[in-house]
């Protein structure tokens, strides 16, 4: 692969991306690539070189310089592509990511990643043997309100011991989505609502446990499938050993909302837009802390505290970033894969399939694979 080398005082020499696939979230993403600093968009594959003509036109990419492929395949051919994001249909991910990485292009994934952690284990094997790095796309780790709520969720005594955390996202869709979005189809995306917004629940709970995995899942009782059996609705309760739960609820039939709900032992941390906040440059959460009642039981004291984060660039171009500094460090100075990002996924992934065996066990608890 063809790179040119940085001089010392020269800013890193950019990651040249390959848009492996067309669908609507890579129009997003292609925006950040533009946006991001140490990114290029160098190359766009669909199943005809015209549709990747049409996408690279219509989301304003370049013309100077990028390469239109009429095929996956001749993507990963391309010498100059450093790394690949691939937002195809999750049952396209093993083949395509594995092949990828047998190129010695870094990974950056759609989730859900895996229609189950055994294949999701087989892209993360294939990442490990050719030392690639891969993270996957849940956009709203990278937002910098995310550590300022890490922060204090850290801060025992604003936050004490999480007792109990609830999640909910869920978005109204239309007929036409119901009845032809790749994600209600059992032979591209089976996990339907579970793997598309399911996905942000779980790890959102986890990322508020600091990612200790739950001892045992029981899902709620009575998910919605469609005609072809493809969740459009469901939830589950995870139980810790010490005694924490976590329930979340996703839903293709209710009303745009996206809550993350921490309660600890002193105090309560609320955000109301955790997946993808209400505004591109400004984000804020709320906490109470140590909350009573006022004289007479006529309100709060104290009352909750607002906080609010700003950023200069919206969350998927700092994710952008993040992986591209990762793969420079790789590329440019024989650095190693960063571990944390492929270890997070497979623990959402594992917390994802045992929801799933327990609605498929008719809500029966399912223990939680290490």
């Amino acid at each position: 692969m063809s790179t040119s080398a940085a001089a010392p005082d020269q800013p890193p020499f950019p990651v040249r991306f390959g848009i492996l696939g067309c669908a609507t979230i890579a129009r997003k993403v292609s925006r950040a690539m533009l946006l991001a600093p140490g990114a290029a968009v160098a190359a766009v594959a669909s199943r005809s070189e015209d549709k990747a003509r049409l996408f690279a036109a219509d989301n304003g990419l370049p013309a100077a310089g990028l390469r239109l492929h009429g095929s996956y395949e001749a993507l990963l051919d391309d010498p100059d592509v450093d790394a690949v994001y691939v937002p195809l249909p999750t049952s396209l991910h093993v083949r395509w990511a594995t092949a990828a990485a047998a190129r010695g292009k870094h990974v950056l994934l759609e989730k859900p990643t895996a229609l189950c952690a055994a294949d999701l284990d087989a892209i993360l094997a294939a990442c490990d043997a050719a030392g690639v790095q891969f993270m996957d796309s849940t956009m709203w780790m990278h937002h910098p309100r995310t550590a300022k709520m890490r922060e204090v969720v850290d801060d025992k005594d604003a936050i004490g011991d999480i007792k109990v955390i609830n999640s909910m996202f869920s978005f109204r869709a239309n007929e036409d989505f119901l009845q032809n979005d790749i994600r209600v189809k059992p032979d591209l995306d089976a996990l339907g609502v579970l793997g598309d917004v399911g996905w942000y629940c779980i790890r959102a709970i986890l990322w508020a446990v600091d990612y200790e995995l739950p001892k045992t899942v029981i899902s709620l009782r009575d998910p919605v499938k469609n005609r072809s059996g493809v969740l459009i609705a469901c939830g589950a309760t995870l139980y810790w050993a010490d005694g924490k739960t976590a329930t979340f609820n996703c839903s293709f039939l209710a009303n745009l909302t996206m809550d993350i709900t921490l309660v600890g032992t002193n105090g309560t941390l609320h955000v109301t837009d955790f997946a993808i906040p209400y505004e591109e440059k400004s984000a804020e959460f709320s906490v109470a802390s140590k909350s009573n009642f006022a004289e007479l039981h006529i309100g709060w004291d104290p009352l909750p505290s607002k906080h609010v984060v700003t950023t200069d660039l919206p969350q998927e171009v700092l994710m952008v970033q993040e992986f591209s500094r990762l793969v420079q460090n790789i590329r440019d100075a024989g650095g190693k894969p960063e571990g944390k990002w492929p270890a997070i996924t497979r623990k959402t992934q594992v917390v994802l399939d045992a929801v799933k065996a327990s609605i498929d066990k008719g809500s029966e608890p399912v223990e939680v694979a290490n």
